[in-house]
Formats: C-alpha cells, sequence, structure tokens
C-alpha cells in the first residue's frame, strides 16, 4: 500500500495484471459488452489513482477497488440500457429446452447412489476437439450467468468464477452471509437447468 501511495509504478502495475481480467469479468454483469466493461475497468484505475491517498484502509486493498468498480459499471451499465441495439429485439435462446445431460447417464431411483453418475463424464484431454467443447461449454454458462438477476449474477461470478472467498463476497457486494449463500445457490440452480 505504501508503494502505490508513493507513486511507485511498478507496484500499480503489479495491482493492475492481478485484478484486471476479474474486473472486467465482473464488469460485464452491468454493461452490455467487452468494450464497454474495459472502458469501465480503466475509468476505475483511474478514479483508484485519484483517490489512493483518500484511501483509509477500512476495507482490503482489493475490496476497495473492486467497490469503486461495481458503482462505476452500475452507472454506466444504467445509462447504457437507456438505448436498445435492433440486436436485442430477437431473443436466439427462445428455443425449446432440451436437457443438458441425457437423464439415462444418472443411476435410478432402485440405486443406493440415485441420481449419481451411472456413466460419468469422459476426462476431457488436450484434443481439439475437447478444446473446442471446453470453449462451447463455457460460453453456454457464460450466457446462462448472463440470464441470472444482477445480485445472482454478482455472485456467482465473484465465487465461481473469480475464486472469492464468501467474506470477500459479502464485503464487495455488502449482503449477509446469508444472504450471499442465498443468492449463489439460487444462481447455481439456474445454471444448472
Amino acid at each position: 500500500m505504501a508503494r502505490l501511495r508513493a507513486g511507485e509504478e511498478a507496484a500499480f502495475v503489479e495491482v493492475v495484471d492481478n485484478y484486471t481480467p476479474a474486473m472486467v469479468r465482473l464488469a460485464l454483469n452491468y454493461v452490455p459488452s467487452r468494450a464497454v466493461a474495459e472502458e469501465v475497468v480503466q475509468e476505475t484505475w483511474l478514479g483508484v489513482l485519484e483517490g489512493i491517498d483518500r484511501f483509509e484502509g477500512r476495507s482490503s486493498l482489493k475490496t476497495w477497488i473492486f467497490r469503486i468498480l461495481m458503482n462505476r459499471a452500475m452507472t454506466r451499465g444504467q445509462r447504457e440500457r437507456r438505448s436498445v441495439p435492433f440486436s436485442a429485439l430477437f431473443d436466439p435462446l427462445n428455443e425449446p429446452s432440451e436437457p443438458s445431460v441425457d437423464p439415462s447417464r444418472f443411476l435410478g431411483s432402485g440405486d443406493p447412489n440415485a441420481g449419481g453418475w451411472g456413466v460419468p463424464p469422459r476426462r476431457w484431454d488436450e484434443i481439439p476437439e475437447d478444446r473446442l467443447l471446453s470453449r462451447e461449454t463455457f460460453a453456454l454458462i457464460r450466457a446462462a450467468i448472463d440470464t441470472l438477476p444482477p445480485h445472482q449474477r454478482e455472485v456467482i461470478t465473484l465465487r465461481d468464477v473469480e475464486g472469492w472467498t464468501s467474506v470477500e463476497v459479502c464485503n464487495v457486494l455488502q449482503v449477509s452471509e446469508t444472504n450471499q449463500r442465498v443468492l449463489l445457490h439460487r444462481a447455481r440452480t439456474k445454471v444448472r437447468r
């Protein structure tokens, strides 16, 4: 922290490199595109530079930076939502829903391990086809997360995508531990569907 306040460039570069990817992913929960998310992150870093001397240390540096990001992203997202792109008028996800995993792959109700894998999924090796499937799966998961209500989307992104602890999530989102658990459970349930 002292290095940042002293204006040491290497310290700032280290913090930017560590936090920027996660910041872009979190900003995407509020704004419509990656380009806008990257702009919000840049604005956040400017805000951090301008306000580093006013940082009182009542929270961690990470929490403080992400709170600035969320405030800016929410403001920008509200402004961006006032205009609707033509492409948003068509819903590509409005197709008949099918289970993502064939139900016959699970053990039946008569089995002591009912609901468990009857035929477990195969390992995803470094075969090009498998890497493509992995990217497609990630895209499907990201699309499912994007359909969640804002608070659920924030919690699942921070916990499951970014790997934050529940305490860190509670501090940044300013929610109770119980509320965070409920939001995470609901988000995971909806993404699994």
